[in-house]
């Protein structure tokens, strides 16, 4: 018996029953992908044997009795994130023939819970992008409609969940990476707690900023997957020791006694109307669930949030991609006449134009003269938007925004504004500065494309989101909507 398109959930009760094996759900997934891969373009690389192979020992470990909610269910992981033995490219020229000799934590963590891992997804570059076209292969397009981008840089595992080539995903967010895609493909995407879910593994590209997280068909979902892979781990300097509770207990549609807040600073100057109204409904529904809602916050330092962002970033970025200089792995020039020729044709046919923009704005502001007026003013104020969450914090368990201010853009419509798609994280990039939680969950659609509504709130409060967004989602009906292919 296959499902179409199956939550975690679902598959799991049919597989406990007997009524579905993994290879067989497997084998269903595999042939959806052959059918919608050639329309959506979502995956880099496709693992169809090690698929069949990991879906073969989940069936033996099912007949066992060794089971967790995920095994033997399919999924698929961004191309940022270490496996072993299946290359991992960063959807870059750079890295576009390395395999790595390690798994990263989560990925170990998936093969821990007995996941088939059905291929490796499309990206942004280095998760430098708002749209999944500054991909080195190929733009990934929108399963809701194939003109318009999925939302970055998490574009191809949020298009893989919508489009029903996995049952769930994971992705990395450095600015909105998860829940924006998420918001434009109307899937749930969270962005845990920076330190919650080990960094291990996953290629950097902001480190103080960047959190691996799920993303899923609903809620429920997004709180099982997390269950499995958040978690101190020791390789992971900035991984919080702190336990993990189980996330699925925090489901709960009574909103009662919750406090609520909806900063107007996010409601920001261009956003389409469509957007707006569907998230004022969306607060209005809060409230019939009995949530406590203030209309009437404000964080004065939203809007500096974006230069804040855009100065760190891609600091971090120049650092960290430092290392891409052709000697140690990776793609290397070898039409140059001295070491350091082959270096910069490395680096300048090995990267893309926005990872090269991105690694110049960072070195420009880390240089001699600039560091104090631009790097350090940046940090300044990313203390004084922290402050500013904490404070809103005190006051309530939970703040109300879209997602985006826009729905999904037509591909090509921004690729050549760097400026404008940039302003399409300026709703989610806050929670990155500050390492907050935030979750994106479908909440309508405005001409047939999807509106997404972020729930943040204060460090570690991952539960209380997942309370908010699992209320929402039972008493509306967004979520059951499937995209047609």
């Amino acid at each position: 018996m296959i499902v179409n398109h199956p939550t975690i959930h679902e598959a799991h009760r049919l597989l406990l029953k007997r009524e579905l094996s993994s290879t067989e759900l497997t084998r269903a997934i595999l042939e959806r992908i052959n059918q919608v891969e050639p329309k959506v373009h979502a995956l880099v690389t496709i693992t169809d044997e090690l698929a069949l192979k990991q879906a073969r020992e989940a069936d033996r470990l099912l007949a066992s009795g060794e089971t967790s909610p995920l095994t033997g269910i399919p999924v698929a992981v961004k191309d940022n994130i270490c496996t072993r033995g299946t290359r991992t490219t960063c959807s870059s020229r750079m890295l576009e023939n390395f395999v790595p000799p390690y798994d990263a934590t989560v990925a170990e963590k998936l093969n821990d819970a007995g996941a088939v891992i059905i291929g490796k997804a499309n990206m942004d570059e280095f998760a430098m992008g708002s749209s999944t076209e500054h991909s080195a292969f190929f733009p990934t397009r929108n399963p809701w409609d194939l003109s318009r981008v999925p939302g970055g840089s998490s574009g191809g595992p949020a298009t893989a969940v919508a489009s029903g080539e996995a049952l769930y995903a994971l992705g990395s967010d450095t600015g909105g990476s998860i829940r924006q895609p998420a918001g434009f493909c109307s899937v749930v995407g969270l962005k845990p707690t920076y330190g919650r879910v080990s960094r291990y593994g996953l290629v950097a590209f902001a480190s103080s900023l960047d959190q691996i997280g799920p993303l899923t068909q609903d809620v429920t979902d997004c709180a099982l997957v997390l269950n499995a892979i958040a978690g101190y781990d020791s390789r992971d300097s900035t991984s919080v020791p702190y336990p993990v509770p189980d996330y699925t207990q925090s489901l709960k549609a009574d909103l009662s006694g919750l406090r609520v807040g909806v900063p107007g600073d996010y409601f920001v100057k261009g956003m389409q109307t469509e957007v707006e109204a569907a998230i004022q409904a969306a607060i209005n529904k809060l409230e019939e669930l009995g949530a406590e809602v203030d209309r009437e916050v404000s964080l004065p330092h939203t809007p500096y949030a974006l230069a804040a962002y855009y100065i760190i970033a891609p600091s971090e970025a120049s650092a960290n991609l430092a290392r891409y200089d052709g000697v140690k792995y990776g793609f290397s020039s070898q039409d140059a006449g001295s070491m350091f020729e082959a270096m910069e044709k490395t680096r300048q046919f090995g990267f893309g134009d926005e990872v090269k923009r991105r690694i110049m704005l960072g070195t420009y502001a880390l240089s001699a003269g600039y560091y104090d007026a631009y790097y350090l003013k940046a940090q300044k104020v990313r203390t004084l938007i922290r402050q500013e969450f904490d404070r809103a914090f005190e006051r309530f368990d939970a703040l109300i925004t879209p997602t985006s201010p826009t729905v999904p853009f037509k591909i090509g419509e921004k690729i050549d504004d760097p400026l404008q798609m940039y302003l399409s994280d300026v709703c989610t990039l806050p929670v990155n500065i500050a390492g907050l939680p935030a979750i994106s969950i479908p909440a309508g659609f405005a001409g047939g494309l999807p509106i997404g509504m972020q729930i943040i709130s204060k460090p570690f409060a991952e539960e209380t989101i997942l309370k908010i967004a699992y209320a929402y989602e039972q008493a509306t009906e967004w979520h059951k909507r499937r995209a047609e292919i």
